[in-house]
């Protein structure tokens, strides 16, 4: 989905938390020494202090994180905040306080409390600054959401009395911003109509919205569908006598609730993690791997001096878009850049082609490859430039086979592929590689987008490399 309602905001209350915990920490350290008219007997450090609380950083996150202070149900409840917003201040300087017990301990250091009395002053300062920021952040963004800044824009489809009430009690607070409607004229406010479009699918095609709130039960699938296809979020609006059996799914936009139906689980948060885990295993990946290409780029400028090392092909990734993936060139230059039909018929064997596509876009003794590019294929080495891709992040190390253009039509569900990055590796690639058929290498990687967790990602990395090793698949 191109936007994840609230999660810009949330984001800069992480980033907002940060700088409110590290100055905290930093204040009561001056507190003590310039404020507070007490003698002390301690060497003063108050940068060793500092940068110390910013390497423990991590811990403060996870405690606000396990306490919900970025989840919608407690941002939105005040009181609720404010106790949270407490506990995390006594519950992270506990813990600091522990954690520097052990480790001065361990490590034979000086404490990172040289007095307790800063860490009291820092429970006090880092509750009153948690607060103030956010505070602060959320003025600036209910500021932003009135000047059009970050709105989710919305269609809403359906005949019913929650159409009508969302058109008149969506306001910017809210984070949504109704560009068009499909429905008929009875629910729709006189307002409105100007805005009114024949069905969905026009819809799609000449507003591009952010996402789709469902009123009524009637094509729910078709139009899931269609969410999925435009890369939109799909919003489902229940009857009252629903909402007990979705419990915590449930949320009210203008009094109305509608619920998520998310394609996948890599959103938000998610999908920063997992483009932080693409940098660092990118850069060591990149580091290992130089001196093999190196060598690679020399074999390869040795056989054929004049033709390029790395072949560029176009393929596509999250949200349809292309990107030139990197491999080592294992083809016969004169072949590079055609499909396999076209090669096929430029070498005058044409008959080819069907035999290739029977066999799973496989075919044994492939012409087109040179004797050096069979083996660098066999070993997976023609892949190793890929790493450069992602870093880019045109795509991750793990996520579905990167698809190229032609293949589309093949693909029914391409739009669900296509909601995640393509993948240097994948589950279809660690479970047979050119072994298993289209459909069940269609299956898996939509398996994977709908099930992502980090856990799946660890055990397709390590499926990975037992297959590299063990050649499985490979041909």
């Amino acid at each position: 989905m191109r936007k994840d309602p609230g999660f810009a905001y949330r984001l800069t209350l992480l980033f907002g938390d940060a700088f409110a915990i590290v100055f905290s920490f930093a204040f009561a350290y001056y507190f003590r020494i310039n404020i507070d008219h007490r003698a002390y007997y301690f060497d003063s450090q108050i940068g060793d202090f500092v940068i110390a609380n910013i390497f423990l950083l991590p811990i403060w996150l996870i405690i606000l994180s396990s306490l919900g202070l970025y989840s919608k149900r407690v941002l939105q409840s005040r009181p609720l905040k404010v106790l949270r917003l407490f506990l995390a201040s006594v519950i992270g300087v506990m813990t600091i306080i522990t954690y520097d017990f052990f480790a001065s301990g361990i490590f034979n250091r000086g404490s990172l409390f040289p007095v307790r009395v800063i860490a009291l002053y820092a429970i006090l300062f880092c509750f009153i600054m948690l607060l103030l920021m956010r505070w602060i952040i959320s003025m600036v963004h209910r500021i932003s959401l009135r000047h059009d800044r970050g709105l989710i824009r919305t269609v809403i489809i359906g005949d019913s009395d929650n159409t009508t009430q969302l058109l008149q009690g969506i306001s910017p607070e809210s984070g949504f911003k109704v560009v068009g409607v499909v429905a008929n004229n009875d629910f729709i406010p006189q307002e409105w109509r100007k805005r009114k479009y024949p069905n969905l699918s026009i819809a799609l095609k000449n507003l591009r919205p952010d996402a789709i709130i469902h009123t009524d039960t009637k094509n729910i699938e078709e139009n899931n569908k269609a969410a999925i296809e435009h890369h939109a979020l799909y919003y489902y609006s229940p009857a009252e006598s629903s909402i007990i059996t979705l419990g915590g799914n449930v949320e009210f936009v203008a009094a109305i609730p509608i619920i998520l139906i998310r394609t996948t689980p890599l959103n938000g948060g998610a999908r920063i993690y997992k483009r932080i885990m693409d940098i660092i295993f990118g850069v060591l990946f990149v580091i290992a791997a130089s001196i093999p290409m190196l060598i690679i780029f020399i074999i390869q400028k040795i056989i054929a001096p004049r033709a390029p090392a790395i072949y560029k092909d176009t393929r596509l990734t999250r949200y349809n878009n292309e990107f030139a993936l990197l491999k080592f060139r294992s083809m016969k230059p004169e072949y590079c850049g055609l499909t396999p039909e076209e090669a096929f018929e430029k070498m005058g064997h044409a008959e080819l082609s069907s035999t290739y596509r029977e066999q799973g876009d496989y075919l044994k003794n492939d012409p087109r490859y040179t004797k050096f590019g069979k083996f660098l294929r066999r070993t997976s080495l023609d892949e190793l430039p890929q790493f450069f891709n992602v870093l880019k992040g045109d795509i991750s190390l793990i996520g579905p086979r990167a698809l190229q253009p032609q293949e589309l039509k093949h693909y029914g569900d391409r739009g669900l592929i296509l909601s995640v990055k393509s993948g240097l590796t994948g589950l279809a690639q660690v479970s047979g590689r050119r072994n298993i058929s289209f459909n069940e290498r269609r299956a898996l990687d939509i398996y994977y987008v709908q099930n992502w967790t980090p856990a799946l990602d660890v055990q397709i990395f390590f499926r990975t490399i037992g297959c590299v090793f063990h050649r499985e698949g490979a041909k």
